[in-house]
C-alpha cells in the first residue's frame, strides 16, 4: 500500500484508476473529488466487488486515516491500492476541484452529522 500526493491520485486516475471515496454520507454531500465513488468504509467489504481488481484503486476520506485502513485491505488482497496522502484536505489544499460547486470539506463523526442535518433543516 502506498500514500499519493493529491497530484499523483489525479494522474492515475485520468489514466483509469478507480477513485473511492470512504467518507460518511454527510461528509460526501459536502463536497467530493469529480469521478469519484461513494462507498463507506463500513460498507467495504460488503461493497467489495464494486471495486476492479484489474483497475489501480485511490481511497480517500478527509485526512488519511479511513483510507489508509481502506488500501492497506486491498493491498492485502492483491489490489493495486493506494491512499491519498492528507485526503481531500490536501487535495483542495493543492488548489484541486470538489463538487459540488460551492462544495466543502466536512467534519468527521456522528456529532459533525448532525450538526450538517441541523443546518439544513
Amino acid at each position: 500500500m502506498k500514500s499519493i500526493t493529491p497530484e499523483e491520485a489525479r494522474t492515475l486516475v485520468a489514466d483509469g484508476a478507480q477513485l473511492i471515496d470512504v467518507r460518511t454520507d454527510h461528509e460526501w454531500e459536502a463536497g467530493r473529488i469529480d469521478g469519484a465513488t461513494h462507498i463507506e468504509l463500513s460498507e467495504l467489504d460488503v461493497r467489495a466487488a464494486e471495486v476492479d481488481p484489474e483497475r489501480h484503486v485511490v481511497f480517500y476520506c478527509r485526512g488519511d486515516n479511513r483510507s489508509d485502513m481502506a488500501a492497506a485491505a486491498f493491498a492485502s488482497d492483491g489490489y493495486r491500492a493506494s491512499a491519498l496522502e492528507g485526503g481531500i484536505q490536501a487535495w483542495v489544499e493543492a488548489g484541486l476541484p470538489i463538487e459540488p460547486q460551492g462544495g466543502y470539506v466536512a467534519d468527521s463523526g456522528e456529532a459533525a452529522a448532525i450538526l450538517e442535518a441541523r443546518k439544513r433543516t
